[in-house]
């Protein structure tokens, strides 16, 4: 028979938060001269509604000018040294000629755009940098090494040398990566395989820089130098990656240079070409400003800027943190989502999925809980807490347990109602009962559901098995199917879980395609080899060994309720509210605002195309040239934030779950 009960207590250390490192945001001097150019301008502009001087609502937009333009110039004449024209400098000349003819405000606006971008784009930048150094605090700074003569003596952990013995204290986290010489215990390895639950270490076992000790003593010996430590290849993997990804440019940015050139180009055609044919110094200019202000790509940029921007907001009420508008356009693109299993698929805690008496008569399975919650109260093991949640929520008042005692990596004993009870591996709690024919059948039926076999004994027999597994998240089905059917590849689930865990995962959700035990650097080369085959791949997931992978996919969302400090700085984008379908959601968004931008540019382009021809080939009045390039701006701006109604996030929703474009 069995018995569906549910846990409640999660697994130390999954979600833990790593120190953090977080620049500030006006700590960037980027931020500082865009807050400042943004202040002015809101001055300057309320002084010349309110009817002020001329001289004075000039000054503050020069000084706007000034503070939000002086960096994007200086690195567009930087730019143009090494012979490449950027946007970012015909931006600051397409003010400074808006300024000289009169418009002012116009180049004013430019120039906050510009400014504000260049801003959050170095805080991007920053908090990724910030991040990776934070993966560093995972690796205690020192550990205890033992000493030829039986001391011992703290050392840092970078002057660890191949070959020296540490003494690793239960609750310590491990300072090398090395092999187990002597000892037994449970150790929470989560930030580097991603499982959930700990795994039982004795002589002979690998185990890694920063992960947890539980309640044992190991005595392990340094296999791996400090920088060449699980962790240190984690870190060099995710500033490769990241490195690769922060230049990504907007679709829009793409032609840039062929843009840039062929604006100042014509500038300085139409200026001195009529001159040489005889025409007048002042209305050259005039023609020559004109043709760059309409020119100028004020509407093209508000074309792309605000169906992004307005997607992001939508997308942040409802519990989806987008970065930028950088990853929104990767989302649109997305081909195959691979997601992790533990925290992102499943909720990350052990619960009692069921319980197998296998001494029939002996005990009821409720009276197997009572028992074994009893001995289990005194422990701090996670699966510990699964089972003492399982026997409360069938309403069991537990006995009393004297004589407690645990053993690292066997399990837990007590004395209840005069009974010895034993909780834990049977194979190494009972070696001599591990024959026992009904018990052995019990737990390859148990482990071969995937779930974590615990075995109760009572008075040295074997009477139970209970099967401890990772809890499914409810929404985790409807999730895979939306991902399925929004993509031209069915999803993956990467994960450094065993394999049997991983497919019994994988058969509940829907997902066929299966990768289990992976390593970091596995998921990262998963992600390429996916990527070589001309798929863009999305990765979902949630812990710090899902970092390398969030960093290398085309785009990275994190699981915000139980993901770790790094994967959240690391990620793209983050689901707040753990809802697993908001992500096909997001994605169907990010298609509606791609669709959204390119009738934008169309709109826009056409009214360049239309204001640019008049210009050259005619004589466009100022005021009309004004009007119909503010007025395109305009109209591709509210045409843009529609996206930041309801419907457009319930639309996008539906579509994530059947896969029709919103």
């Amino acid at each position: 028979m069995t018995t569906s009960v549910a846990g409640e207590r999660r697994a130390p250390g999954r979600g833990a938060p790593l120190p953090r490192h977080r620049t500030p945001l006006f700590a960037l001097a980027e931020a500082r001269w865009a807050a400042a150019a943004l202040a002015l301008f809101a001055v300057a502009a309320a002084a010349h509604a309110a009817g002020a001087p001329a001289w004075l609502y000039w000054s503050l937009y020069l000084a706007c000018y000034a503070a939000g333009g002086w960096e994007p110039a200086w690195a567009g004449l930087c730019a143009l040294r090494e012979r490449s024209l950027d946007v970012d400098l015909l931006m600051v000349v397409a003010a400074a000629g808006a300024a000289a003819i009169g418009q002012v405000f116009d180049g004013a606006l430019l120039i906050i755009i510009f400014a504000t971008s260049g801003a959050l784009e170095a805080l991007a930048t920053r908090r990724t940098e910030d991040s990776v150094r934070g993966l560093l605090a995972l690796a205690p700074e020192r550990g205890t090494r033992l000493l030829p003569d039986g001391g011992e003596e703290p050392v840092a952990a970078v002057d660890l040398a191949v070959g020296d013995e540490l003494l690793v204290r239960p609750g310590e986290r491990i300072a090398a990566d090395g092999e187990v010489l002597d000892g037994g215990s449970e150790v929470d390895q989560a930030t580097i395989t991603g499982e959930a639950m700990p795994v039982a270490k004795f002589a002979g076992d690998e185990v890694f820089a920063g992960t947890m000790n539980g309640s044992g003593t190991l005595r392990v010996r340094v296999g791996r130098p400090a920088h060449d430590s699980v962790v240190a290849r984690i870190v060099a993997m995710v500033e490769r990656a990241s490195a690769t990804k922060a230049r990504t440019q907007l679709f829009i940015e793409r032609f840039e240079q062929r843009y840039s050139v062929g604006v100042v180009a014509a500038t300085i055609a139409l200026f001195t070409v009529p001159l040489l044919f005889g025409a007048d110094l002042e209305s050259a200019l005039l023609r020559a400003m004109t043709f760059m202000i309409v020119a100028s790509p004020c509407a093209v940029v508000l074309a792309t800027m605000p169906p992004l921007l307005a997607a992001m907001a939508n997308a942040g009420r409802h519990g989806v943190l987008v970065k930028n508008a950088v990853v929104l356009e990767r989302l649109a693109d997305t081909s195959v989502v691979a997601l992790d299993k533990t925290g992102t698929l499943t909720e990350g805690r052990p619960a009692v999925a069921e319980v197998r008496v296998t001494a029939p008569g002996a005990l009821s399975e409720a009276e197997v809980l009572r028992l074994a919650a009893a001995v289990e109260r005194g422990s701090e093991h996670p699966l510990a807490g699964a089972v003492v949640a399982a026997a409360a929520a069938t309403g069991a008042v537990l006995p009393p347990a004297s004589g407690f005692a645990a053993r690292p990596g066997r399990g837990v004993t007590a004395t209840v109602e005069g009974h010895r009870v034993d909780v834990g591996a049977l194979e190494r709690l009972a070696p001599d009962a591990a024959g026992h024919p009904a018990t052995a059948a019990a737990i390859a039926e148990v482990e071969a559901r995937g779930h974590t076999a615990v075995t109760v004994l009572r008075d040295g027999a074997p009477v139970a098995v209970l099967g401890i597994r990772d809890t499914v998240r409810a929404d985790a089905a409807a999730a895979v199917r939306g991902c399925a059917a929004l993509t031209s590849a069915p999803p993956v689930l990467l994960t450094g879980d065993n394999p049997r865990s991983a497919r019994r995962v994988a058969e509940e959700v829907g997902i066929t395609d299966v990768r289990a035990g992976l390593l970091p650097e596995d998921k990262v080369a998963a992600v390429r080899a996916l990527a070589e085959r001309g798929e863009r791949v999305v990765v979902v997931g949630d812990g710090v060994n899902d970092a390398p992978a969030l960093a290398a996919a085309h785009a990275g969302i994190a699981m915000g309720g139980a993901g770790s400090d790094v994967a959240l700085e690391t990620a793209d984008a983050v689901v707040v509210r753990d809802e697993l379908p908001a992500v096909p959601a997001v994605v169907a968004l990010a298609r509606r605002a791609r669709r959204l931008v390119i009738a934008n540019l169309v709109i826009a382009g056409t009214v360049i195309v239309v204001l640019v021809t008049w210009d050259i080939v005619g004589t466009l009045p100022l005021p009309l040239g004004v009007a119909g390039h503010e007025g395109s701006t305009i109209l591709v701006a509210l045409n843009g934030l529609r996206l930041l109604r309801e419907k457009a996030w319930t639309t996008a929703a539906q579509a994530g779950q059947h896969g029709e474009a919103p």
